[in-house]
């Protein structure tokens, strides 16, 4: 239903990459440039995306419309060359306005802390899905921030306790899993009236392909989380949405939120 992107990427060379996966798929879909972003300086950041050729950020495709969007500027934890943003959005469906966010931090607590913030502040009747590449293992001080601080769920960690999840460090080119750490989630936010259920959560593109000359290729160096969730109160009849997590490969580095 939903599709979480991070390093997603607009330039001249490859297009608007959010916007070619959704018009595949006939979805809606938004996207906001994060970097490069020097120093906070238009003129600069101009010129370094004019010379590369290209910029990258979060962005959400989505089976939903796109009622409302937002961007927020996370702070830049002492890297003075390397910006990041926080997604926002409010999707129109069926059962009522539903928010999904997309981001791709550095892995500090300085930046997760406010990404919990805004979404918490910004809670709704019905629960609210986080989607993104964390940097950051399950036990860190970063992910608290979501986990103990906010009281946000782990998706996959809910529906699997006792597996590891790895997600990240698959080489591109080799014929067999490589990945070492898990650093993307798909977070379920407890809205004012409902708190919602994992149905169910899994990886998703965690196996490689061939290239047209026979050569091994993976979808990307991350591999994706798909989470089912129901965010529709008991009171109402139960509605499930699926959310897969980041996926992150130079150039595109998608979370999907099915």
């Amino acid at each position: 239903d939903v599709v979480g992107l991070q390093e997603a990427s607009a330039g001249w060379r490859r297009g608007n990459v959010a916007a070619r996966l959704a018009a595949r798929l006939g979805f809606h879909y938004v996207y906001t440039a994060a970097n490069p972003r020097l120093f906070d300086s238009d003129a600069l950041s101009g010129m370094a995306a004019l010379l590369l050729g290209f910029t990258e950020g979060p962005a959400i495709v989505s089976r939903f419309p796109i009622m409302a969007r937002d961007a927020a500027e996370l702070p830049r934890c002492g890297k003075l060359v390397e910006s990041r943003k926080l997604l926002s959005v409010i999707l129109g469906t069926p059962w009522g306005a539903l928010r999904a966010y997309s981001t791709h931090t550095l892995g500090d607590a300085c930046q997760t802390r406010p990404v919990a913030d805004f979404v918490r502040e910004r809670r709704g009747p019905r629960p609210a899905v986080l989607m993104g590449d964390f940097n950051a293992v399950e036990d860190s001080a970063a992910i608290a921030e979501f986990t103990r601080r906010a009281g946000f769920r782990v998706a996959f960690r809910v529906a699997n306790p006792d597996q590891p999840g790895l997600t990240v460090w698959q080489r591109l080119d080799h014929g067999a899993p490589t990945v070492a750490r898990r650093v993307d989630y798909v977070f379920l936010a407890p809205g004012e009236i409902s708190g919602g259920d994992v149905l169910s959560s899994r990886l998703v593109l965690n196996s490689p392909g061939k290239r047209a000359d026979g050569a091994t290729i993976w979808p990307s160096d991350h591999y994706g989380v798909l989470a089912d969730v129901a965010v529709i109160p008991p009171s109402t009849k139960r509605a499930g949405t699926a959310f897969a997590g980041s996926v992150g490969c130079p150039p595109v580095s998608p979370s999907a939120l099915r």
